[in-house]
């Protein structure tokens, strides 16, 4: 079956754009499109598509907003959202992170890129593109979390390699083939993590590892 799409975007052309590359991937179905934040809201809960494909930036309510309404911490059942964005030093990128995003893109991104990240989402898995990981890093690299939460139950060596390779953007395949590891070993670790550090998804690993300084920022 397809993947069932909302695209939220304000600009026409972007939007129109964004409807044409997806519409010519074999497993994506466009089932919707909305122009502000309170459309894309409206939307998504009558349609419950597979994907919200949002735009960070929107009159009436902003990307983060409608991503925290539709797939915070206090959402029974969240939904997948991808967020896309012109800007990848944009202050509002760990916010949209944060309130459940499971994936970050840049408009410039290409077809192939956004397509991979609404299977992704799709899947329960999440993308974000490795320049947006490095310069987001770069961003909050100087800024100390509070009291970053720690594990009861140490993470393993080999735990510890899959955070670092999921904080930095790569996807379950890519992890798989740089370890040397089967997928499912992959969805194995990636999900002990998501136990052990009391997170909901492979976004808040990768906060995690930047909060607690594993990740060593790559200045742009």
């Amino acid at each position: 079956m397809s993947i069932r799409v909302v695209v939220a975007d304000d600009q026409d052309l972007v939007r129109t754009g964004l409807v044409m590359i997806l519409g010519v991937q074999p497993d994506i179905e466009v089932v919707g499109e909305a122009a502000d934040g309170l459309a894309a809201l409206d939307v998504a809960r009558r349609l419950r598509p597979d994907v919200l494909l949002v735009d960070i930036r929107m009159p009436g309510l902003d990307g983060v907003e409608v991503t925290r309404r539709l797939a915070g911490p206090d959402v029974a059942d969240p939904m997948a959202v991808v967020v896309i964005t012109t800007f990848d030093l944009d202050e509002y990128v760990l916010g949209a992170l944060r309130a459940g995003a499971r994936g970050f893109l840049l408009k410039d991104a290409g077809p192939e890129l956004l397509a991979q990240a609404i299977r992704a989402a799709a899947a329960g898995d999440a993308l974000i593109a490795p320049n947006v990981t490095r310069r987001l890093l770069a961003t909050f690299a100087d800024q100390a979390p509070a009291a970053p939460y720690q594990p009861v139950d140490p993470l393993t060596e080999r735990e510890e390699e899959v955070l670092l390779l999921v904080a930095r953007g790569r996807t379950n395949a890519e992890i798989a083939a740089e370890l040397y590891v089967g997928l499912s070993t992959v969805k194995s670790h990636v999900a002990s993590l998501m136990a052990k550090l009391d997170v909901r998804n492979r976004v808040e690993i990768a906060i995690w590892a930047h909060d607690t300084k594993r990740v060593r920022a790559e200045r742009p």
